[in-house]
């Protein structure tokens, strides 16, 4: 590959989702936004090579995406309506209203009350996120080709009910922050734990836009709870991500990571933001308890110190919230640094989660820790085929080829 090939690789990653946000504002349709955006990029492969890469590469590919766009509407002549509409997109930018950040605009515009929860979250991690259809559907659980469907529908549902990309009122926003938070919060996790096997196994870019978008919904809704336990779990996660990869690019255990090397500054406001809320005397929510449980993680200067009777009634309360098998699990893990792994494996095997690779891997460390090496042996195996993330099946594979004999 070489130096241009890998600009244009590095600033497809970058700005794919940019590109794509600020046409569809501009064109009020998705499809369109995307298929410009495709043949902007394609211009780039043709002619960067030769006439080297421009100063402002996300500002180039917007501009050449947007000519494209009107001449491919100006093409259309027999169509007046589209004719009117590529005049239209040649004349003076709508005003940016009360969002003004082309990318969280596309965030509250695809989470529209007309689409539901998940076909919003979906769509919007596919457009904004940047996250491809197999990334999407493995943070949902199910197969690629139903979500592929799902996203469909959804375009073709913003579509037929005429649903604008238009700038979104403050009045709008409370009704579609939910959606929101949770398309931010997926983003980051793709990030913090990417499961393409062809990615970097933790993708800074994702986390970062994840933070900066997370930041602006809460200065838009200051007195939103969710909005501040959201960015304070990030930024207690993000704080952790220069001791989670070892050297060699195998996962390191929150149990085995150098504390040392965890971001203090990240780690100071994000316990900050749960002090507040906790102080607010408000019932919090799932982020805010996420946040607080990441707060206890985060305050341990050892592994050893680690307030586990704290995180497991956290837990309790999450799960009186969101009884998701996922969070039951995540409770599971911290049962067993209490009541012990025999416990915690009864509650592990009780969960419907056998296409979860997490599963797999908390059962072959319950089992291990047990001394049922055989069994432990099984279930690696099994999380090992689910894992998608490089970094994290190094680990499985070390911890798996670490135990005793049959």
């Amino acid at each position: 590959m070489t130096h241009v090939d890998e600009v244009i690789a590095r600033v497809h990653r970058e700005e794919w989702a940019r590109v794509v946000a600020t046409l569809a504002r501009r064109l009020g349709d998705l499809d369109v936004a995307e298929e410009m955006a495709a043949e902007a990029f394609a211009t780039a492969v043709e002619r960067w090579p030769a006439e080297g890469v421009p100063p402002n590469p996300g500002a180039w590919l917007t501009t050449t995406a947007h000519r494209k766009a009107i001449d491919r509407l100006r093409r259309e002549v027999r169509r007046e309506e589209k004719h009117r509409e590529a005049l239209m997109l040649s004349g003076t930018p709508e005003p940016l209203g009360v969002v003004d950040d082309d990318r969280l605009r596309l965030v509250f515009t695809c989470c529209h009350p007309a689409l539901a929860m998940e076909a919003r979250i979906a769509l919007t991690l596919r457009m904004v996120g940047g996250l491809t259809v197999p990334e999407i559907a493995r943070a949902f659980l199910v197969e690629e080709t139903a979500m592929g469907q799902r996203i469909t529908r959804a375009k073709a549902k913003i579509k037929a009910a005429r649903i604008p990309y238009g700038v979104p009122f403050r009045e709008d926003l409370p009704a579609r922050v939910t959606g929101v938070l949770t398309v931010l919060y997926l983003i980051f996790n793709e990030g913090y734990l990417a499961s393409d096997p062809g990615r970097e196994p933790v993708r800074g870019d994702l986390t970062a836009e994840a933070i900066r978008l997370t930041r602006l919904v809460r200065a838009l809704l200051p007195a939103d709870g969710e909005a501040a336990g959201l960015l304070a779990l990030m930024l207690l996660t993000e704080a952790r991500r220069a001791a989670r990869v070892s050297a060699s690019g195998e996962l390191v255990a929150l149990g085995e990571q150098d504390r040392g090397a965890w971001d203090r500054e990240l780690i100071a406001e994000g316990h900050a933001l749960v002090r507040a809320r906790l102080a607010s005397g408000e019932a919090p929510g799932r982020y805010q308890i996420l946040a607080a449980i990441n707060a206890v993680h985060t305050d341990a200067r050892d592994v050893r110190d680690t307030d586990w009777s704290q995180v497991v009634a956290l837990y309790d309360h999450l799960v009186r919230l969101d009884p998701s098998p996922i969070v039951r699990l995540n409770r599971a893990i911290a049962v067993a640094e209490i009541d012990g792994p025999q416990v915690a494996l009864a509650q592990v095997d009780a969960l419907p989660l056998e296409g979860y690779h997490a599963f797999h891997a908390t059962r072959a460390d319950l089992l291990r820790r047990l001394g049922r090496s055989a069994e432990s042996r099984a279930a690696y195996d099994r999380a090992i085929a689910l894992a998608a993330n490089t970094a994290e099946a190094a680990y499985l594979v070390r911890r798996r080829d670490q135990l005793a004999g049959p």
